[in-house]
């Protein structure tokens, strides 16, 4: 099993916090890798929340053939963090080059789209960033999105954390994903590594998916260019998220019912039958096979965590007014939020959904058998 802990506050935090919290539930992971997805970006990146922001590993000469690629688009850098580090890497850790975070200017011939169309553009230069650097090695993009930042590597999380440096000043965020990984289905590669991300749209999963394959085949038969890579079959969470959300219209609540709808009694008690069964029948091969705990960050800055129906992975959110955390183990809500009401601590069970609103204010429960409210 991996560990996961994600956290959302009003401050802006260093990813330590989440560090430190997947640290001290270490016997759930094996230090094989580390995954840290952060949003709503404090530090130098607080004053430019619209530029676009790209986050990767890149060699020298990647650097070099990123920046041909990106001037020619009319992209001009605003701020950047290139992150070089020791010749010799801890125990574990890859030697690489520059760990890339670059914050651009838009090309003056993409002002005045649609945002709509300018969100597609950065999802394609992204997926072109990254065939270049499939076909060479010499460059990883894990994200291109304003007011995101994703950094990814092999290895012990805080020894990555260290050789990063990742508690500089200029890396804190009021959103925080964090995934310990352990090595269990596929070779290590960075782009199997959690939390995953697409337009706005971050989850990660403690579990495995054995319906990963007919889940793949719908999602590429959608005939949106992101819905692609796959290296893990977790990613596709992500994917569904981003479809039931941006592409079906429904909100977060919605997305229970496409990866684990209600049992058939359940499903014609509820007051949208009409709309949930025809979403099981369209959405079939969305059904998850698990079991799966999913942390999830949508773009209006709310997270979430849901459970599927076997409820073999350990899953718990508590916090306090300006600060709440989910975590894999209670351990890790310990070490981050130590000075809150322990009493409210909320585990879901197969049928919840737990949000935390952009306002930060409580944990909010959703079932399945509650009435259905669109997003659109």
């Amino acid at each position: 099993m991996c560990r996961l802990f994600a956290i959302t506050s009003q401050d802006p935090l260093s990813p330590m916090v989440a560090l430190q919290a997947l640290d001290v539930m270490r016997e759930g992971h094996d230090g094989s890798g580390v995954g840290l997805f952060l949003r709503d970006l404090g530090g130098p990146f607080d004053e430019i929340k619209d530029a676009p922001i790209l986050s990767g590993i890149f060699s020298e000469a990647g650097l070099r053939r990123l920046d041909t690629y990106m001037m020619d688009l009319g992209f001009m850098t605003k701020y950047k963090l290139s992150i070089k580090v020791p010749k010799t890497p801890p125990a574990g850790v890859p030697r690489r080059d520059i760990y890339l975070v670059r914050a651009y200017e838009y090309p003056e011939d993409w002002d005045g789209l649609p945002q709509s169309e300018l969100y597609n553009r950065l999802l394609e230069t992204r997926l072109t960033l990254r065939a270049m650097g499939d076909e060479t090695g010499d460059m990883i993009v894990f994200s291109f999105w304003p007011d995101v930042i994703m950094i990814k590597e092999i290895g012990d999380p805080l020894s990555v954390a260290k050789h990063l440096m990742l508690d500089r000043k200029e890396l804190q965020a009021r959103i925080i994903m964090a995934q310990g990984r352990q090595n269990t289905n596929y070779a290590i590669n960075l782009y199997a590594c959690h939390p995953f991300f697409i337009q706005g749209y971050s989850t990660m999963t403690n579990g495995e998916n054995t319906a990963f394959i007919p889940i793949r085949e719908y999602l590429s038969s959608r005939g949106f260019p992101g819905y692609v890579g796959y290296q893990s079959d977790s990613e596709v969470f992500t994917h569904i998220l981003h479809f039931a959300v941006n592409r079906l219209g429904l909100g977060v609540e919605a997305y229970k019912h496409i990866i684990t709808p209600l049992q058939e009694a359940d499903l014609h008690a509820h007051p949208n039958h009409q709309l949930l069964t025809g979403l099981k029948q369209t959405c079939r091969k969305l059904i998850i096979d698990g079991p799966n705990c999913v942390i999830g960050s949508l773009p209006d800055h709310s997270l979430f965590m849901v459970q599927d129906r076997k409820k073999l992975r350990p899953g718990v959110v508590g916090g306090r007014p300006g600060r709440y955390a989910f975590s894999s183990e209670l351990c890790g809500l310990d070490a981050a939020i130590p000075e809150r009401d322990k009493s409210q601590d909320f585990q879901p069970m197969h049928l919840d959904t737990a949000i935390v609103n952009a306002d930060r204010q409580e944990v909010k429960i959703c079932s399945q058998k509650d009435p259905l409210h669109l997003s659109h």
